[in-house]
């Protein structure tokens, strides 16, 4: 059986590709940075050192597995990392969950909206998905914001839905389907 290559995704101002164990330091500093990981669900904090080279480590056969597709967010003039994206994919119903997180060095500035156009484009057209979700926080309304840029809509709100840092949360769905269902 021939290994899937992992793809690497070109847009106007960034370059989504996979992750190296090189990104691991950026991925702690950024990502476990409270202001972030307060408003991801599955975001460990704090975030020891180990963490991150571990997460990185998953991506390869799970993106194999047809299980997700997990993306570096960096910059197409220097590289930088500045976040990551991803499908947890379910790929006999053409289904996928989509996430994200932004370095809050990086935040308004449009990079997450173009982040998710760019794989809501895999999901659909290499993928050939019939749906992709999204979730967010109630107090995160940033993040539905780019979901609604990103052409996602409104589908739902669950009312204190998720426990999360010691505190029941609603979270507020979203969704979008493939071209021409």
């Amino acid at each position: 059986m021939q290994k899937k290559a992992y793809p690497e995704i070109t847009t106007a101002r960034i370059i989504l590709r996979r992750f190296s164990a090189e990104d691991a330091k950026d991925v702690q500093r950024m990502a476990g940075r409270e202001a972030v990981a307060s408003n991801t669900l599955a975001m460990p904090f704090p975030y020891l050192d180990g963490m991150a080279e571990a997460w990185i480590a998953t991506h390869e056969k799970e993106f194999e597995e047809g299980k997700s597709a997990v993306f570096a967010i960096t910059l197409k003039h220097n590289g930088q990392l500045i976040g990551a994206i991803g499908l947890s994919m379910q790929l006999h119903y053409k289904l996928a969950e989509l996430g994200y997180w932004i370095g809050e060095e990086f935040w308004n500035q449009g990079y997450c909206t173009e982040a998710v156009k760019a794989v809501l484009d895999f999901a659909f057209n290499t993928l050939h998905l019939h749906k992709v979700t999204a979730n967010h926080f109630a107090g995160n309304p940033a993040s539905g914001r780019v979901m609604e840029k990103a052409g996602m809509h409104y589908e739902a709100t669950l009312k204190s839905h998720i426990l999360h840092w010691g505190k029941y949360k609603d979270l507020v769905c979203y969704a979008i389907f493939g071209h021409g269902d």
